[in-house]
């Protein structure tokens, strides 16, 4: 297990209404009053994110947005501003997640623009990665890993300063709400190359330093287990985030 302070971010996707979304992050700051052990972040829907920052109140719950525009503002009809959602409430950014690189083609150049944009105006981006199944089997997990990252980041490698604060998510496509997961070994192997990557371009520590998290199908019965590998920081979380009790399962067994 990871020495540094374990990290869980629940992505609740387009789900939830204000309806059941309230009431459910209520019973988290409820809960996490007791445990202090492990970072929480969730990101609502766009919709939702005032009503939810107003519930968490003066919980040290976490909130970030699934997404953002890399400008301040424009003609961009449909998008949001990470500025706006900084005023808002929101810490962080989820961005290049592999929904939004299938379904609405984005490529590492732009997730690279989205980076250097979330971090000027504040946000901490948590960047997204990783292989599809033809990928895995074709051996080609690493290749692809080191494709998205030095594109995803490729204006901090420019610049020879990545923030520290800054989070990677590897998220094996082939394991996201498909109810596989990659096994601890598997996750491990490319937690640490993913470490190894950041020790070549940034130096060791920023390598030490960088929060890895694992997303791909993280739920109560396998949360330990992979929270226990040694370059696993965290969950991103999917499903499981949408209710109090699983969400709480898979924190306490970070801790």
């Amino acid at each position: 297990m990871s020495i540094k302070k374990p990290f869980i971010a629940g992505n609740w996707k387009m789900n939830l209404t204000v309806a059941e979304a309230v009431p459910l992050v209520q019973d988290l700051a409820k809960e996490l009053k007791n445990i202090s052990a492990a970072d929480v972040l969730i990101a609502p829907p766009f919709p939702l994110l005032d009503v939810i920052y107003k519930t968490i109140g003066s919980s040290d719950i976490l909130l970030a947005a699934q997404n953002m525009h890399h400008e301040i503002s424009g003609a961009f009809t449909g998008e949001v501003s990470g500025k706006l959602l900084k005023e808002i409430g929101c810490s962080h950014v989820i961005l290049g997640h592999s929904e939004r690189r299938t379904l609405f083609n984005e490529s590492d150049a732009i997730i690279d623009i989205k980076a250097k944009a979330a971090v000027s105006m504040g946000l901490i981006p948590i960047v997204c990665i990783g292989e599809s199944l033809d990928e895995r089997n074709t051996n080609n997990t690493e290749k692809v890993i080191r494709s998205q990252l030095n594109g995803s980041l490729r204006n901090f490698i420019e610049t020879k300063s990545l923030p520290k604060a800054l989070i990677l998510a590897y998220e094996p496509v082939w394991a996201i709400g498909t109810g596989e997961t990659a096994s601890p070994e598997q996750a491990q192997s490319v937690h640490a190359f993913i470490r190894r990557w950041l020790s070549e371009i940034f130096g060791a520590e920023t390598a030490e330093t960088l929060k890895i998290l694992y997303g791909g199908s993280v739920k109560p019965d396998n949360a330990k287990e992979l929270m226990n590998c040694t370059d696993i920081d965290g969950a991103l979380v999917g499903g499981a985030s949408l209710k109090a009790d699983s969400f709480l399962k898979i924190i306490k067994a970070a801790c």
